[in-house]
């Protein structure tokens, strides 16, 4: 099944929610980067989070989420855009705990202690950044409480990843259902009553569920309807070029003394794990132009 991501309303449009299916999207990203189970489930649920949030933004517009906990994993971040497009990366990818009443232990992997950011580039001058205490580690819980807490609406937020012992992922995915201001008190009881008798999101996937099957199932009764229906995927914006920016951004005494050491330099995406060489030759071309644009190169 193609990673994809459905966005409705319900209940006379009391209701908004959006749902999505990330398997495909957070395998890649567990394969980049090597994770393992635990760190996987994290890293998953970050991504499809984000994935959510992204879809409540206009075009070119961009969403980070950023876990920092005391926990191994000590940092997890999700990148997504407005078109479909995820990525995310974990600071120690691995990590695996000993699971925790049968399910993987992402909340003692992230830790209770630290913050959850979420910071959405809108194409102002500075972005939107919302941060949060950490509250249990479960990311699930975490975006439920960042809505409630630093957007003051309260939601339902759904995460999953499930991964086989081959640590491949199987199924991955999510959902955001959030009542409008007015909603009626039943409206809300039925949402509530629809979630404690659903499936976890992981195994709804991964018994071939659309991301517009979840929403089905978390709004019966609600009188649902699909607003768009987008792709999603893994995609990385990094580049020789980016890469190229940020040693130029490091000045010249910097790029001199890995010259002066004599060996290239690799520079390797956090997300994507892709590496970037830079010879001696090419960074002496970027000295020369750090040296051009602020006029400090000497005339031969």
């Amino acid at each position: 099944m193609q990673d994809h991501l459905v966005r409705v309303v319900a209940a006379d449009a009391m209701v908004r929610a959006i749902a999505a299916v990330t398997t495909n999207t957070v395998d890649e990203a567990r394969r980049r980067q090597d994770t393992y189970p635990t760190a996987t489930a994290a890293l998953g649920r970050v991504m499809t989070g984000a994935a959510l949030i992204a879809n409540m933004l206009k075009d070119r517009q961009k969403v980070t989420v950023q876990v920092k906990g005391d926990g191994p994993l000590r940092e997890v971040t999700g990148d997504a855009d407005a078109q479909g497009g995820v990525r995310g990366y974990v600071l120690r990818p691995h990590v695996h705990l000993p699971s925790k009443r049968g399910k993987l232990d992402v909340g003692g992997a992230v830790g209770t202690h630290g913050t959850f950011s979420v910071i959405k580039d809108m194409g102002l001058r500075e972005p939107y950044r919302g941060i949060i205490e950490l509250v249990t580690g479960e990311i699930g819980d975490e975006f439920t409480h960042y809505f409630a807490s630093s957007e003051q609406q309260p939601s339902a937020v759904g995460l999953g990843v499930l991964v086989v012992p081959d640590n491949s992922v199987a199924a991955a995915g999510g959902y955001f259902v959030q009542p409008l201001v007015g909603a009626p008190d039943w409206v809300v009881a039925k949402i509530e009553e629809n979630i404690s008798h659903a499936l976890p999101v992981s195994d709804m996937v991964n018994m071939g569920y659309s991301a517009e099957d979840i929403l089905a199932r978390i709004l019966d009764g609600l009188d649902m309807q699909v607003k768009e229906r987008r792709d999603i995927l893994f995609s990385c914006g990094c580049s020789h070029e980016r890469a190229e920016r940020t040693l130029i951004a490091l000045g010249v005494k910097e790029l001199r003394e890995m010259i002066d050491d004599g060996e290239p330099i690799e520079l390797r995406c956090n997300f994507c794990n892709e590496a970037y060489m830079f010879s001696i030759d090419e960074l002496e071309e970027l000295v020369d132009k750090i040296k051009e644009k602020s006029g400090l190169r000497q005339v031969q």
